[in-house]
């Protein structure tokens, strides 16, 4: 039985149209999602959005229209961006559904069993754009003397009747928690921040509302919507058929192996999430890792209220979304801030994708085409250069990019398998193929077998950042559809029955063309 693996994006709240900063989330979480599987894991992956909460009504009330309907709209953008950057998510839970509603009530109802919901009055400090409550201690000073939160978002006092959820109580076991499971958090940085508040004290938390009514319903409790977190954080275990907790889909892919988040939401994921589920009896997921935030030109966040957003479709229809996603992962240490400009994915992607890779793919499936008739041939003693050549490969795909995705290190992985990309163009030009045309044909054909198995190996590892294209080019290949996964370079076998079965290159076709950046784009 294959091992099971799930991993979610953080759930997308649709107030707006999705920008650039959920794509760059997206992106990474299907790249790790299509690595499991190509490594053989039995792989779920979750997304949706998460579209109830003080922030959503406000929003719908600005623009007089029904929430719902805000909603369906919003929703229906972030599906279109899904589909549209090639996630290969396996399902899309919108926290207006009926199944995660039974969810959500489910897990209050253990935590109310549990003796951990209690009816209070709560005064406090509350920011709407975070949905979030600060104390008084976190706040910080604006222009003007307003009072912000943390993120430097504007805060409201608050005042109402609500359930509060013993927080308190699960101090010491989420630090224990925590120190048993060093990885649970994820970088370190956010780790070491998560422990100093934790170990700073913790108070209990409001998790119901009153003032409006754009939630889940606490049951039993008339007037009163959950917290739109406890209801968000509830997304990743209805996506795995909760409350449905003897069910066959939940007792495989739960706990989750990655909530995938960014940095700004690990408070809610690393401290309410766990204890939640501790005092409803459920296993806490074995990571949460937040990555960096994606900057805008000026080094600020990209936000919907600041105006800076951009549309990562129209990126992905600009310049390709192998290319995107390509940049992305590579241009970034993950779980670090990052920037972008149009200038740096144009220069990424024909450096490394159209002139390296590209171009040694392309030259070496021409020169089989034209100076070998498309035919493979094992019929050569290799030398001590190519079996060099492949080994160097071999290590590149097989065990530092796999070991670097792993870890979630994806731009060191993709630096192994450009250092391969590298050798087998210096290796081109010293062995100089189209020379050894005239002077020796059989040594021709060893270098071209040697980097038709090596460009082989290269599309396999680098696949799950540029499917598409890395298709089209195993498809040219000859290379089926079930030998795509990283168990197929251990397969020494493969080449002898690709020669065997008579197939034969026919005209090679780029798969990475170079990119234009458009007269007076800015850098």
């Amino acid at each position: 039985m294959a091992e099971p693996f799930y991993i979610t994006t953080a759930i997308n709240y649709p107030n707006g149209r999705p920008h650039i900063g959920h794509a760059y989330e997206g992106i990474a979480t299907d790249v790790m999602a299509r690595f499991q599987r190509a490594r053989g894991r039995d792989v779920r992956f979750v997304t949706g959005t998460d579209e109830h909460g003080l922030k959503m009504d406000q929003t719908a009330r600005k623009l007089n229209r029904a929430t719902i309907a805000l909603a369906d709209e919003m929703s229906g953008y972030f599906r279109e961006m899904a589909d549209s950057l090639n996630l290969s998510y396996d399902d899309f839970v919108r926290t207006t559904e009926p199944r995660h509603h039974a969810a959500s009530v489910e897990l209050w109802r253990r935590m109310e069993a549990a003796g951990d919901l209690y009816l209070d009055r709560y005064e406090g400090w509350y920011s709407v754009r975070d949905e979030a409550f600060y104390d008084e201690s976190e706040l910080i000073e604006g222009e003007g003397g307003d009072k912000l939160s943390p993120q430097g978002t504007p805060v409201e006092w608050t005042a109402e009747e609500t359930w509060f959820f013993r927080l308190s109580n699960y101090q010491d076991k989420l630090l224990a928690y925590y120190r048993d499971n060093p990885d649970f958090i994820r970088p370190e940085s956010r780790r070491n921040e998560v422990m100093r508040f934790v170990e700073g004290g913790l108070k209990d938390l409001s998790v119901s509302r009153t003032s409006f009514d754009w939630g889940v319903p606490v049951p039993n409790s008339e007037g009163h919507v959950m917290y739109v977190w406890v209801d968000a954080l509830t997304t990743y275990m209805t996506g795995v058929g909760f409350p449905d907790a003897d069910g066959e889909m939940f007792r495989k892919y739960w706990p989750a192996n990655i909530h995938m988040i960014g940095k700004d939401i690990v408070r809610f994921h690393a401290v309410y999430w766990p204890a939640f589920l501790m005092s409803a009896g459920l296993p806490v997921p074995r990571q949460v890792f937040a990555h960096g935030f994606l900057l805008a030109r000026g080094g600020e966040k990209m936000s919907k209220s600041a105006g800076n957003v951009v549309d990562p479709m129209e990126l992905a229809e600009r310049f390709g979304v192998d290319n995107l996603r390509y940049f992305f992962l590579r241009e970034i240490a993950f779980g670090q801030d990052g920037s972008y400009s149009p200038e740096a994915i144009v220069n990424r992607a024909n450096a490394e994708l159209a002139n390296s890779f590209g171009n040694l793919a392309q030259r070496t499936l021409s020169m089989i085409f034209k100076n070998c008739d498309g035919t493979l041939s094992d019929a050569y003693t290799p030398a001590e250069a190519d079996l060099a050549l492949e080994s160097t490969v071999r290590d590149a795909c097989r065990t530092e990019l796999p070991r670097e995705f792993e870890a979630l290190n994806f731009s060191a992985g993709l630096e192994a398998w450009m250092r391969a990309v590298f050798a087998c163009n210096q290796y081109v030009d010293e062995q100089a193929p189209w020379a050894l045309r005239k002077t020796d044909p059989e040594r021709m054909v060893a270098v071209l077998m040697t980097l038709f198995r090596c460009v082989r190996h290269l599309a396999i590892a680098v696949r799950p950042v540029v499917p598409q294209s890395a298709d089209l080019l195993l498809d040219q290949l000859g290379i089926s559809a079930g030998e795509r996964d990283f168990a197929a370079l251990d397969d020494n076998e493969w080449f002898a029955r690709l020669v065997a079965s008579g197939f034969g290159l026919e005209q090679p076709q780029g798969v990475f063309p170079r990119l234009e950046l458009p007269e007076g784009e800015p850098a």
